[in-house]
């Protein structure tokens, strides 16, 4: 069977699959009595239709590169990292001590400081799965799941006693001092003149994640450790031949996985919340598998993924507020994205390589 050009296989195939996941859910919508077209209007006008619709979509993007780009680096391992969720948890922790610690006169000097902390703590809740799977052989989805439930069950002992304040019954920590508030896209686009929602929540941390993607891409395919991590992830045995130490590159490859899975912490806890709640992630470390998934573990797929699933966010959000439509079915359309994008990627590919193939052959008779 003939492979698809890269291109295709890039943006014709994600693309495809995208306006599958939109015609069943427009079945879906239809089947309740709803107009899909409304529905589709509803969401776009609410995530794109305003500097606060696009706030609030380019904020949850924001979470869903980090958390993408963290199951991307493992993936070119040729593993499969569903551990980004108590990574990012606690990447959380790690950003709430720093921002604790100290009376930061500015947030120039804490944002540092927090990336490092939610950096360091993401890549060490990853480093134990990534030392089993590489000198014990456990696999890595077993024991990432078993300590995403570490992670929450910890979260929740210390923001249960040991972090809350006296006096407080939430379960959270203090608010962050002044000088550990990140500045809003509205704070930075107003000296220049430029108008944007002071409501929405989207903040500089959005550029750390750009950057973040260059980055990877620079690491993945520009150094010497990126090409000895995608060789371990095409074969293990082929790269032990050619003297790539497996052990080493596992551990580097999660280390580096989980760090980018903490830095999502600095968007939600420092940026958002301003503190550390229960549940930061909400689920935003398993929407990065699918984001990935939909990149093809590719930098720029990952940005454009994300911008996808920050639309889908907002939108439903704004579908289940202003239609009858209830939250659960948003939530299934979400979920019909992710099965076209992800699970069922090969029920596209296939038969384009197949129809590709024929035309080839057919060009050259």
């Amino acid at each position: 069977m003939d492979r698809l050009p890269g291109w295709a296989d890039a943006v014709l195939v994600p693309l495809v699959s995208l306006l599958l996941a939109a015609v069943l859910s427009a079945l879906v919508i239809l089947g309740i009595g709803e107009s899909p077209v409304e529905a589709l209007r509803i969401m776009v006008t609410g995530a794109f239709g305003s500097t606060y619709g696009w706030g609030y979509t380019l904020y949850y993007a924001t979470t869903f590169m980090f958390t993408g780009l963290a199951f991307a680096v493992a993936s070119h391992a040729g593993m499969f990292n569903i551990g980004a969720e108590g990574q990012a948890m606690l990447g959380g922790l790690g950003v709430a001590l720093v921002c604790l610690a100290l009376p930061w006169p500015h947030w120039a000097f804490a944002l540092p400081a927090a990336m490092a902390g939610g950096a360091v703590f993401g890549a060490l809740w990853a480093l134990v799965p990534a030392w089993l799977q590489a000198t014990r052989g456990s696999h890595i989805v077993i024991t990432t799941i078993m300590f995403n439930l570490i992670a929450a069950a910890l979260l929740n002992y210390l923001l249960g006693g040991v972090l809350r304040p006296a006096g407080s019954v939430d379960s959270a920590t203090a608010r962050f001092p002044e000088g550990a508030t990140l500045p809003t896209l509205h704070d930075m686009l107003a000296p220049l003149g430029i108008s944007f929602s002071k409501a929405a929540p989207v903040n500089i941390s959005l550029f750390v994640a750009v950057l973040a993607c260059l980055i990877v891409w620079l690491l993945i395919w520009r150094t010497r450790l990126g090409y000895e991590i995608r060789a371990l992830g095409y074969s293990q045995t082929a790269s032990r031949y050619a003297g790539i130490g497996p052990v080493k590159i596992v551990v580097l490859a999660m280390l580096i996985s989980g760090g980018l899975a903490g830095l999502m912490a600095v968007n939600v806890v420092m940026g958002e919340a301003e503190r550390l709640l229960l549940n930061p992630t909400e689920g935003a470390g398993f929407i990065g598998i699918a984001v990935a998934l939909m990149g093809r573990n590719h930098p720029l797929g990952v940005f454009l993924a994300a911008i996808l699933f920050g639309f889908l966010y907002q939108g439903g959000g704004e579908l289940g507020l202003w239609t009858s439509i209830p939250r659960e079915l948003i939530v299934v359309i979400q979920a019909l994205v992710i099965l076209f994008t992800g699970a069922l990627d090969n029920m596209v590919r296939m038969p384009m390589e197949r129809a590709y193939g024929a035309l080839r052959r057919r060009r050259r008779a």
